[in-house]
């Protein structure tokens, strides 16, 4: 394995040289630097990041935890946060917990291992107690899109409860009555909001939500294509459904098409996300759009302000906006 000498012998410089343009921890001549930095690619040298950290504390890594990597919103997320810190000078260790507390809670310990600078997560459960003991031990940590009660740390949320109640104003203007709600199958703070804001519309509007149009479906695209045939069952049928996410609204639009329905003139269909795919499904699908790169930007932000600068500032709630784009999965209803 080539060394930190190797590479002050073969430049001609102290391996205090080097360790200075390797750590910037001191003034080096642009000459110098250069030709160490040349010398390093030619050799292929990677200091050893783990044993520095022992020296200066700090890795130059940190870890991010999602629900799900296969799910086209967590890898966008993560896709943007590794944008973010790589830009500042971080890489990003991505842990997938597949919704699972002892997953997690592993994935945790295994970063802690590796001595990561922060921590950035999307919790799998509404439990405050891995999180608080991480912030306990002084380690950063910016949670995600979820608001558990009792944590304390700085969190980021999307405007989940106005975004899903601009949703359903939007289908009762078009003049829908009788809409299906499809949810996810673990209740989690967001989704509650999100189905809030809906019961809210329809409370306003003076709508009765009767149970049999509420169905707990799953994360998958079949499984939104057989939560909407379950609302299909029912007489009269919906002629609108909202979804939790994009992923088992764009399963549902193909069940409704196979079925022979038209979308949208026999059946409505609004997710939540705004995945990529969303612009692309046939038809284009109408959804509540998550703030993906300003949450990764903040997420970057208040991560990098605790680590960079030590601050000791007052944890920080932030919630952005989540808003309606309409597309061609929504249309008045027949007759």
């Amino acid at each position: 394995m080539v060394t930190i000498r190797d590479v002050a012998k073969k430049a001609d410089v102290s391996v205090a040289t080097v360790s200075h343009v390797l750590n910037k921890t001191r003034f080096v001549s642009e000459v110098l630097r250069n030709r160490v930095e040349k010398v390093m690619a030619e050799l292929d040298f990677h200091s050893n990041i783990v044993a520095s950290g022992l020296r200066t504390k700090k890795t130059g890594s940190i870890g991010l935890i999602v629900p799900d990597n296969s799910n086209p919103l967590f890898a966008e997320l993560a896709h943007l946060i590794e944008d973010v810190m790589f830009g500042a000078g971080y890489s990003v260790v991505l842990c997938n917990s597949a919704n699972d507390l002892a997953r997690e809670k592993a994935h945790i310990r295994t970063l802690r291992s590796k001595r990561v600078d922060g921590l950035i997560i999307i919790p799998s459960i509404n439990d405050p107690e891995p999180i608080n003991r991480l912030v306990g031990n002084d380690l950063p940590v910016v949670i995600m899109d979820r608001a558990i009660p009792g944590v304390n740390t700085d969190v980021i949320l999307v405007g989940d409860f106005m975004g899903m109640k601009e949703a359903a104003q939007y289908l009762l203007r078009l003049g829908h009555r009788r809409i299906g709600y499809v949810d996810r199958p673990v209740d989690l703070p967001h989704s509650r909001e999100r189905f809030r804001g809906f019961q809210d519309a329809l409370q306003d509007a003076n709508i009765n939500l009767p149970p049999e149009l509420i169905v707990r479906g799953g994360f998958r695209y079949e499984d939104g294509a057989q939560a909407v045939k379950k609302l299909l069952r029912n007489r009269p049928q919906p002629t609108a459904v909202v979804f939790f996410n994009d992923i088992s609204a764009i399963g549902a639009l193909r069940a409704a098409i196979d079925q022979k329905m038209r979308v949208p003139e026999d059946l409505s269909l609004i997710g939540f996300d705004d995945i990529p795919y969303c612009a692309f499904s046939i038809p284009r699908l109408t959804t509540i759009h998550f703030p993906k790169r300003e949450m990764a930007l903040k997420a970057g932000e208040l991560l990098l302000r605790r680590i960079e600068l030590g601050e000791e500032h007052q944890f920080e709630t932030v919630t952005l906006p989540a808003y309606l784009v309409i597309r061609e999965s929504t249309a008045k209803p027949k007759g």
